[in-house]
């Protein structure tokens, strides 16, 4: 059987493009699996599905392009070779050379090119995800620069933690008691209570 894969990184992406190719292809609608995740990785719920439950051996998995698998290079090519050992055909659209049964006596010429696209192509998919990966930490740096703050924003003490926290500390009431006066997460009261304990200490 013929199954398809499409993938976009966001729920806000369109697969349209994907779909029209693969069904170009020949893939019925009903052998067709969509994720809305990031390539990063392969933990994407219906990629799994296809590829553990679904996918026998002789089927044909078809993509549009290699980075629809994954765009981590050693994803992709542990990928391919998974499916080469179970003897699944992967036709990538934009390679051509993949879409071509060769006879047995001149498959090598096949499995030739397609290896060195595959290694161009995959590097080209690594190389992406860390070119979007340095522009993040470069727009981060330069945020930083401009005064802007990341991450949880400071736990400040309320007006009344020192009240609070001497009853506390007397035993007059409890640690859940005082985290309803100061109205605090236990989380949050903690980390405060903790930094004036190690504050105490040096």
């Amino acid at each position: 059987m013929v199954f398809g894969y499409a993938r976009v990184s966001t729920k806000q992406q369109n697969e349209d493009r994907q779909l029209a190719a693969l069904k170009e292809y020949g893939v019925a609608d009903n052998c067709i699996y969509i994720d809305k995740e990031s390539g990063k990785n392969l933990q994407r719920e219906q990629y799994q599905i296809l590829r553990n439950a679904i996918l026998r051996e002789g089927d044909t998995l078809v993509i549009k392009e290699l980075d629809r698998l994954s765009r981590n290079k050693s994803d992709i090519k542990a990928e391919l070779e998974y499916y080469q050992q179970m003897k699944i055909k992967v036709v990538i659209l934009d390679i051509p050379t993949t879409k071509i049964t060769y006879e047995n006596e001149n498959k090598w010429v096949g499995d030739m090119i397609t290896a060195v696209l595959i290694e161009v192509l995959s590097s080209m998919a690594e190389q992406e995800r860390l070119k979007i990966r340095k522009r993040q930490a470069e727009g981060i740096a330069i945020a930083k620069k401009q005064g802007k703050k990341f991450g949880r924003p400071k736990v400040n003490k309320p007006p009344n933690w020192n009240s609070v926290i001497i009853a506390l500390d007397r035993g007059e009431i409890t640690a859940v008691e005082a985290m309803k006066k100061l109205r605090l997460k236990k989380t949050s009261f903690y980390k405060l209570k903790n930094a004036d304990k190690n504050a105490e200490m040096k």
